[in-house]
């Protein structure tokens, strides 16, 4: 089947809904949308079939890691600095229960997930269309660019288009893979390439690195292979980058931000990381007085006063608000041992274990299936990078519906009986 007609039938299939929480990232909470339909997909497939999660391996999967990530929000409410939004926050994260158990029944066969894929990589290419535009007219469907990056449809107030694109890529370079070969793959990474260097976020140039090395993995197979593609991918990029440098402001200035750091003292460091040093020390600060539960989810902004200098950049400039501070540690590590202590980050250690062992289990057919949603999630999770808060509203509901993609495509075609009920 030509993606142009798995394209079609996918948008009157029961994926539609789970979808739709991608489709809508850029729009706020209209995200919510898609999981308030996966909500109600669930419940009546569930009539339907009452028994269609007994013995589903992939729901199985999902409910253990979804206990390991819920679990955590949920010990460090009992005693947090701000109870009413850490137990708001704890309840809220239930939703991506039916989120992510509609994704394992509806997902029954290697052609469904196909769609999806497709179906993600023309949002992405809608994205990057909209992107190229305001990076050469200074507009798109988001409205004006800032004066120091690109924001895409996301628009100025949001810049969450270089980390979301670059978490994302997986999808449209598997598509470019599939339909055109090494040749559509390449071109693809140098078209993605533009908009996450032009977004301006450092956290985004790393997770699509860490994504292109993940591909060019794949395509290689022997180590030597493997560093010509390392090598050949660097020519590219660092071409791509001269380019920038050359002709985007933006992308100049915040080269220029980063180099601060080969400045070889504080203040160049904490240039280059845009004050993040000093969110880094305030967090370690309420690590100790926090150890065993933290100071609760999304309790950060209320705890950071107490623990950061009067002069704090956050308390008296920008961040969340003149006064509050900075929003949540920026960094995966120290927000879970900050907000849920290490109770939390042992729960997150072994939602990792159970998670590698059932990829190791799945078996290579199982492997080479869910290759773009593992490496969405491995470039989401890499540790030493700078984060969006991973239990916020939106970037907690992007993460939960990797997962939930991820569970179902591990397991996408064991499952003979919900097969053929939506086959």
């Amino acid at each position: 089947m030509s993606p142009a007609r798995a394209l079609v039938r996918f948008l009157g299939s029961p994926l539609l809904p789970f979808w739709l929480v991608v489709a809508l990232l850029p729009f706020g909470r209209s995200s919510e949308l898609g999981t308030a339909a996966c909500l109600v997909g669930m419940a009546l497939l569930l009539a339907r079939r009452p028994g269609a999660l007994r013995g589903h391996a992939g729901a199985w999967l999902l409910l253990g890691l979804l206990a390991c990530y819920i679990g955590a929000a949920l010990l460090s409410s009992i005693d947090a600095v701000m109870p009413g939004k850490s137990w708001g926050t704890t309840a809220g994260l239930l939703r991506y229960l039916p989120l992510g158990l509609y994704a394992c029944l509806v997902i029954c066969r290697d052609s469904g997930l196909r769609a999806l894929y497709w179906a993600v990589a023309v949002v992405l290419a809608v994205w990057v269309a909209d992107a190229w535009l305001q990076a050469l007219t200074g507009w798109s469907l988001g409205g004006p660019a800032q004066a120091e990056r690109i924001s895409g449809i996301f628009g100025a107030d949001n810049l969450k288009l270089g980390p979301t694109l670059a978490v994302l890529a997986p999808f449209a370079l598997w598509a470019a893979r599939e339909r055109w070969g090494r040749a559509g793959l390449v071109l693809v990474f140098l078209v993605l390439l533009g908009p996450v260097l032009l977004a301006g976020s450092r956290a985004g140039w790393l997770c699509y690195g860490l994504a292109a090395l993940a591909f060019a993995w794949r395509e290689a197979g022997t180590v030597r292979r493997f560093a010509l593609w390392c090598m050949f991918g660097m020519v590219l990029a660092g071409l791509a980058g001269a380019l920038a440098w050359r002709t985007s402001v933006r992308f100049h200035e915040r080269m220029e931000r980063t180099l601060a750091v080969l400045g070889g003292n504080a203040s160049g460091l904490d240039e280059a990381l845009t004050g993040r040093p000093a969110i880094w020390r305030a967090s370690l600060r309420m690590i100790a007085d926090h150890p065993w539960n933290g100071v609760g989810v999304r309790g950060f902004r209320y705890a950071y006063p107490d623990y950061a200098p009067a002069n704090d950049h956050f308390l008296v400039a920008e961040a969340c608000g003149v006064g509050e501070g900075a929003c949540h540690a920026h960094q995966l590590v120290l927000e879970v041992l900050t907000e849920t202590g290490s109770a939390g980050l042992l729960l997150w250690l072994a939602g990792t274990v159970l998670a590698v062992r059932a990829w190791r289990r799945a078996g290579p057919a199982a492997r080479a299936r869910a290759f773009p949603a593992t490496v969405a999630l491995g470039v989401m999770l890499f540790p030493l990078n700078t984060h969006l808060a991973f239990y916020s509203a939106w970037w907690g509901l992007l993460f939960a519906w990797l997962l939930g993609l991820w569970c179902a495509a591990l397991y996408a075609d064991r499952d003979p009986p919900m097969a053929q009920a939506h086959g």
